[in-house]
């Protein structure tokens, strides 16, 4: 073993090829990025939604476009603004304009109460948002106690031709009925603006590779949202680092033929937006939009349209798929990567999916606030191993302490991370920011892991009390704050308990003040003040909670008892 494995055991477990560091210094901003990949691949294919094929060249016209129209507005530099839409091929093009044109992306859960919207453009300061008009009734409720100035309106079928737009618009709107009544006087259509931005000029700024490119919200490792500040050298960094270590299985995509990623994942999580739309970007892949990916008959009648390359995924949707029956419809033949990320890949979904399409689901790690991966299991690799895998290039890890000192070897310990792809901080938080970085400048993670002779990580623990619901933060303080408004509860407590399908799932133990306190006003409530995956699956009423002698409520007594 030589001195640089001494230091990183784990770059024994690298496979041929990938290297130990990457040069994040390539690109001195995303837009840079970006101007170089509208340049070079103009002429392929960037984005397919529902039948419909929209090329890079589409994405730096539109893109170009938007971003002259939102310079128009007079925002300064610097200025955020928010995005709350689905899968659609506005959202690319948004996120384009936005950073194209020197302002900020503030991704948004389009699934979000007002409660959780208005905290969010208030808390980013947010000065204009591009939203589907599906969840526009949501911001009209919130409007007036936010920043926002602006809103640019869009609609599922706005970039599909004349007659199938129609047809999508109409079928969303009245069939479905998946616009409830809203009333925004002051919107601009999102074709609208884009025809007005065509005819403004666009300067372009001069971003440097410290300016913020994206606040990607996340309750850190307390109850409140806060923003992680993602610098444009961040997400640089990381798709640059998940490029050299997919470049093994990618390679054997054969000579001329485009790289084709599914882009199941929300792109307003920071998994999607790096992993599927900027490394897509980079790579000039196509990414294959799911709007909705609950929709399992409907994705794989997609899927069967394309040969697939990445995959990049959720534990619950590689089961949910390979378990349906329409799965031998598509062509897996051709998949090179299975990305496992967001939550613990579970080892039958693993066993399943390597006899099924035969690509082994690779496990990784990573958090919003390191944009997001830090660690992954080798694409190589044919076997699963249990493990979040070892540190991608460029990046450390050790295992911290309660005093922040490094554990012994064998000894389980906090994961502390460390590499070009770590967050600046939270969003105006420095006392949070200072709880989570170390002097040497590591991100203490909150998960407790262990490490084998190989280098690779495996978690263990957590060591806060977050619950990890399909993929997505859950922070107990959030959910007990909101169910303690509700006036017949008298104390509250939130934990995590297993879930076959979510991974982890909310329960609420609750003690009345009201006798008259029903399970379902407390689901009522919970409804109109919480996105879907935050609402608990397990209701239960006590006498009283089991509490430390200063009255601190014991969670985790909670969570053992069964």
């Amino acid at each position: 073993m030589n001195a640089q494995t001494t230091e990183r055991p784990w770059l024994q477990a690298y496979p041929a090829g990938v290297p130990a560091d990457i040069d994040a210094s390539q690109y001195p901003s995303l837009v840079a990025l970006l101007e170089e990949s509208f340049q070079k691949h103009g002429d392929k294919v960037a984005y397919s939604f529902l039948g419909k094929e929209f090329g890079f060249g589409y994405v730096d016209s539109v893109s170009r476009a938007l971003a002259g129209y939102l310079q128009s507005l007079g925002l300064s530099q610097g200025d955020r603004v928010a995005i709350m839409m689905p899968n659609v091929p506005q959202y690319p093009v948004a996120v384009a304009a936005i950073l194209r044109a020197g302002y900020v992306v503030v991704n948004v859960n389009p699934l979000y109460t007002a409660r959780e919207l208005e905290h969010q453009l208030k808390d980013s300061g947010a000065k204009a948002i591009i939203i589907l008009e599906n969840f526009a009734a949501t911001l009209e409720a919130c409007l007036a106690n936010t920043p926002v100035q602006h809103v640019v309106l869009a609609a599922m079928g706005d970039r599909l031709s004349f007659v199938k737009g129609a047809i999508v618009n109409y079928v969303v709107r009245s069939v479905k009925k998946l616009v409830p009544a809203f009333s925004l006087p002051q919107a601009v259509r999102f074709n609208d603006a884009v025809a007005q931005g065509a005819r403004a000029p666009m300067h372009t700024p001069a971003l440097t590779p410290d300016d913020v490119a994206v606040l990607q919200y996340t309750g850190g490792t307390t109850g409140v949202s806060k923003g992680a500040v993602l610098l444009h050298r961040n997400i640089i960094a990381n798709l640059l680092q998940s490029e050299a270590w997919n470049a093994p299985a990618m390679a054997a995509i054969p000579e001329g033929e485009q790289p084709t990623y599914v882009c199941a994942l929300p792109l307003y999580h920071i998994f999607a937006f790096t992993v599927n739309m900027m490394l897509g970007m980079r790579s000039g892949a196509k990414n294959i939009l799911i709007p909705n990916p609950r929709d399992l008959p409907a994705v794989l009648k997609e899927l069967a349209n394309h040969r697939i390359h990445m995959f990049p995924a959720v534990s619950t949707l590689f089961n949910g798929l390979a378990n349906h029956p329409d799965f031998g419809k598509v062509d897996w033949s051709h998949l090179k990567v299975s990305l496992g990320g967001g939550m613990a890949v579970q080892s039958a979904v693993a066993q399943l999916w390597l006899e099924k399409p035969g690509c082994a689901i690779c496990e990784g790690y990573g958090l919003s606030e390191t944009a997001p991966s830090a660690s992954c299991n080798p694409v190589t690799s044919r076997q699963f191993t249990g493990t979040i895998g070892v540190p991608i290039p460029s990046t450390w890890f050790k295992l911290l302490d309660d005093e922040g000192h490094e554990v012994a070897p064998g000894q389980t310990g906090e994961i502390a991370i460390k590499g070009p792809q770590v967050m600046a901080g939270y969003w105006q938080r420095p006392d949070e920011t200072a709880r989570v970085m170390t002097a040497d400048g590591y991100f203490r993670s909150g998960d407790i892991g262990i490490i084998d002779a190989q280098g690779f990580f495996k978690i263990v623990d957590r060591k806060k009390d977050m619950i990890l619901v399909s993929g997505f933060n859950v922070y107990p303080n959030e959910i007990e704050d909101v169910v303690g408004q509700l006036a017949g509860v008298l104390e509250v407590a939130c934990v995590g308990v297993p879930d076959d399908k979510q991974g982890e799932a909310v329960k609420l133990v609750i003690v009345k003040k009201d006798p008259a306190l029903t399970e379902e006003q407390v689901r009522e409530h919970c409804r109109a003040n919480l996105t879907g995956y935050k609402q608990p699956k397990v209701v239960e009423f006590r006498t009283d909670l089991p509490k430390t002698p200063v009255g601190k409520i014991l969670r985790r007594e909670l969570r053992d008892k069964k």
